[in-house]
């Protein structure tokens, strides 16, 4: 247990206190939850660089680090279903589907004896999650309950009217430029999530696509394996 891999384990512990003090309905609850998920991120930079600087690098840290990531991401993503109408259900089911889908393919990779490609796309990725995480649980605190009750209204009166979550999102910014809201902030926080939900979904998309191209032999690989390994195979 060296340092970076100390950091990587607090960043584990954190998750569940993030989450539970976002839910909470009080602003000092969520400031607490906003200071926490920063350092959170930041100890996600500074683990990694400690450990190929000191040359401390574990296979322990290699399985905890890309946990730890999974537990903030998914907790916040999660959480925001119950926080905010502007995440929706498709967006938080695809992030979580390509977090299954790497996480069989590196088992696969395991089982071969092999390595799973990476790409610097699948940083950016991450990278661009934990901002619009940032972001979104900034916005909670730039507006009061009421109106962020308010905001929720709206989309959800919206949805009863049969307009999709895009176009009123798309209307609040229109009405943004137009300067019809008189809270700089509430109308920030009126399309800003949404769009930051959207772009994070299909960055995550895009990454999971780039993990089956680069890796798309592993699959073969995989089924050969099996195959070898059945127990009626002659």
């Amino acid at each position: 247990m060296n340092l970076p891999n100390i950091l990587t384990v607090l960043r584990v512990l954190s998750a569940p206190f993030f989450v539970y003090l976002l839910l909470q309905p009080d602003l000092n609850s969520r400031i607490i939850a906003f200071v926490l998920f920063a350092l959170a991120s930041v100890t996600d930079l500074i683990d990694g660089y400690l450990a190929r600087r000191w040359n401390q690098e574990t296979e322990l840290g290699k399985f905890l680090d890309p946990l730890a990531d999974k537990f903030l991401v998914l907790g916040a993503f999660i959480t925001f279903l119950f926080l905010t109408e502007q995440t929706e259900l498709w967006m938080v089911l695809c992030i979580i589907g390509r977090d299954m889908l790497i996480t069989i393919m590196r088992w696969m990779a395991i089982q071969l004896g092999k390595s799973l490609r990476t790409s610097v796309f699948g940083k950016i990725k991450t990278g661009f999650q934990m901002f619009a995480i940032v972001v979104i649980v900034f916005s909670f605190l730039v507006v009061t309950y009421k109106e962020r009750t308010s905001i929720n209204e709206f989309y959800l009166n919206a949805a009863l009217q049969g307009q999709d979550t895009f176009s009123v999102a798309f209307e609040n910014l229109n009405k943004t430029i137009r300067g019809e809201y008189t809270s700089l902030f509430y109308a920030l926080s009126s399309f800003v999530p949404y769009f930051l939900m959207l772009l994070t979904t299909v960055i995550t998309i895009i990454s999971g696509l780039r993990y089956l191209f680069t890796n798309y032999a592993l699959f073969g690989s995989f089924l050969q394996l099996c195959w070898q390994r059945f127990p009626g195979r002659k």
